[in-house]
């Protein structure tokens, strides 16, 4: 029952809602003890031949108010707790979103897309289960069970009582044992779900690939495979769950069995009127309900308990990037001044970067280029805080970018990263994710700086066309433009492009790198780039080879020096040649 211990502080948040859902389920498990009683009295009137139609009048009149009572209360209490399980459910899924939205990108490389979706459905539906139903079951069957036990003992038979209850002691063993088994199991199945959940998000978003390649049988077996082994762990969740209600029925039959065979006995003996030993096997009766709660309760608390735990391990998953005490809310403007000694990703002990050192001045473009994995990218993410540096510093305007909040450093940057991401939604609305209160007039301009404009144009619903998920009605070109458009939307204080003009021909490139010098005077440009072209027009450029810069200076300095920027400007301009004929 530990779960009920970890939701306690929403159970003093809902304090009133649960209070009168539990009042009301007391007063529920009190009028259940009337019809019993009634029951029990008309069998001694029948037997002693004292039946009136007066007293059969007031016995019909009670049990109508009895069963209009009840019906009013549990329709409210049924509002109070199931009501109330819903906010828990809708609280901890906006937890876990804007959980999810300040984790770094260390984060999502370690977890799974499928499993996250998995955490953010099946296992909150689990937790919403044990804060609604799972309190129910809990008050419901132990004040039901308790009135019900004190009425038999007090009122008729504490002594027929005590040995009706003697086989019990086994099947709280026996509930209790399930009741583990059940959490083992119930956990490999969440993790089991979560894999195919994760399967099928990946398959859906790579299908083209799939296709393309022809692995369509293999992605199906494997799929099939997946979906065997959730449903394995299920049955084995179900097996063990089956036993709870034979389990407690069997031990309710003993105790059925105990109180009619030694009841009958009291009744002959004349301790007992046979209308009271009516009554007790009712009330008996009355108890199986609690007994099978108790079982449904160990399934529900169960499979809230590992949901949660899975829940709260995620969100235990701390920040690593995170504002300073008095961190500066204006965003910064002025000057870029980068001196990193060295920097190395979490857990890893090689340096990505080393002796990184230049200064840009406000208004000047920064190119940056360098074979593959020179560190081209590492650089831009620390500009932008997805990685804090810890031997060096980074200077944008008056002071370090960490002394910067991160609200306050986004607002000045417009970042345009290597994977262009679109949502499924018009045009319009992916140029002003980052703006959405952006006049149509500003949406253009900005397209038409990204050279993108007549593309949209010629589609088919212009602006409002619908790109599909991830873009995927648009070509390559057309996605790293319309991306290039959302951040120009910004008009920030420092653009980066991250290689994102790959896509693009060199005539495209050319028009959109003199817009953006025509649009963008008075602010800073990084571009990063594998053809040279992109960035040969910056006022400097930096060549990083295994972290390092081994040249910096303008284009017309680099080509005058042997080095790794002449020899890729003198191979670049032959592949052009080649390519127009030459």
């Amino acid at each position: 029952m530990s779960v009920f211990n970890d939701l306690w502080w929403f159970f003093k948040q809902e304090k009133r809602s649960y209070i009168i859902g539990v009042l009301l389920l007391a007063l529920v498990a009190l009028l259940g003890l009337i019809p019993p009683k009634v029951i029990g009295y008309v069998v001694d009137n029948i037997q002693n031949d004292t039946m009136t139609s007066e007293f059969l009048l007031k016995i019909s009149v009670l049990l109508v108010v009895v069963v209009a009572t009840t019906y009013i209360a549990r329709y409210i209490w049924r509002i109070m707790i199931f009501g109330t399980s819903v906010k828990l459910a809708r609280q901890l899924r906006n937890t876990l979103y804007e959980h999810f939205t300040k984790m770094p990108q260390s984060f999502y490389q370690r977890k799974r897309t499928g499993d996250l979706m998995a955490h953010a459905t099946n296992d909150l539906q689990a937790i919403q289960q044990t804060a609604g139903v799972g309190v129910l079951t809990l008050v419901d069957s132990v004040m039901t069970g308790s009135f019900v036990l004190l009425t038999m003992a007090f009122t008729i038979s504490w002594k027929l009582t005590l040995i009706s209850l003697l086989p019990m002691p086994f099947m709280a063993l026996s509930t209790s044992y399930y009741g583990r088994l059940l959490h083992k199991r119930f956990h490999k199945a969440q993790e089991a779900f979560s894999s195919l959940n994760d399967k099928v998000q990946e398959s859906v978003s790579g299908i083209k690939v799939i296709k393309t390649f022809g692995e369509e049988e293999q992605e199906i077996a494997e799929f099939e495979r997946q979906s065997k082994d959730v449903v394995k762990k299920n049955i084995a969740v179900a097996k063990v769950d089956s036993l709870f209600d034979p389990t407690i029925s069997l031990i309710v039959s003993f105790s059925f069995l105990l109180a009619i065979g030694f009841g009958s006995q009291m009744v002959i003996q004349n301790n007992l009127s046979l209308g009271e030993l009516v009554t007790f096997t009712t009330y008996l009766g009355l108890l199986i309900w609690p007994m099978l709660a108790f079982g449904w309760l160990f399934n529900i608390v169960e499979r809230g308990r590992a949901s949660y735990d899975r829940v709260i391990a995620l969100l235990n998953e701390k920040e690593e990037i995170i504002d300073q005490e008095n961190a500066i809310h204006t965003p910064p403007i002025g000057n870029l001044d980068v001196h990193i000694h060295s920097f190395s990703y979490p857990g890893n002990k090689d340096f990505a970067l080393t002796n990184v050192s230049f200064t840009l001045e406000k208004g000047q473009t920064l190119g940056i280029v360098g074979r593959t994995g020179a560190g081209k990218t590492t650089l831009l993410k620390l500009l932008i805080r997805e990685f804090d540096l810890q031997d060096g510093y980074i200077q944008f305007g008056l002071h370090y970018i960490n002394h910067y909040s991160l609200e306050a450093l986004r607002l000045s940057v417009g970042y345009v990263p290597q994977d262009h991401f679109l949502f499924s939604t018009t045009v319009a609305d992916n140029i002003a994710f980052a703006k959405p209160g952006a006049k149509l007039s500003d949406i253009y301009d900005a397209a038409k700086v990204a050279n993108v404009h007549q593309d949209i144009v010629e589609f088919s619903d212009g602006y409002e066309t619908i790109v599909g998920e991830k873009g995927v009605s648009l070509s390559g070109g057309q996605k790293q433009r319309i991306s290039i458009a959302r951040a120009v939307l910004l008009n920030p204080e420092l653009l980066i492009l991250d290689d994102s003009l790959s896509a693009v021909d060199a005539k495209t490139e050319e028009l959109i790198l003199q817009s953006l010098k025509d649009n963008r005077e008075n602010r800073t440009t990084i571009i990063t780039s594998h053809r040279l072209s992109s960035i040969q027009h910056a006022d400097l450029i930096v060549v990083l080879d295994n972290g390092q810069i081994i040249q910096q200076g303008t284009h017309s300095h680099l080509i005058e020096q042997d080095g790794w920027y002449k020899e890729m400007y003198i191979r670049q301009q032959l592949e052009t040649m080649v390519e127009h004929g030459g």
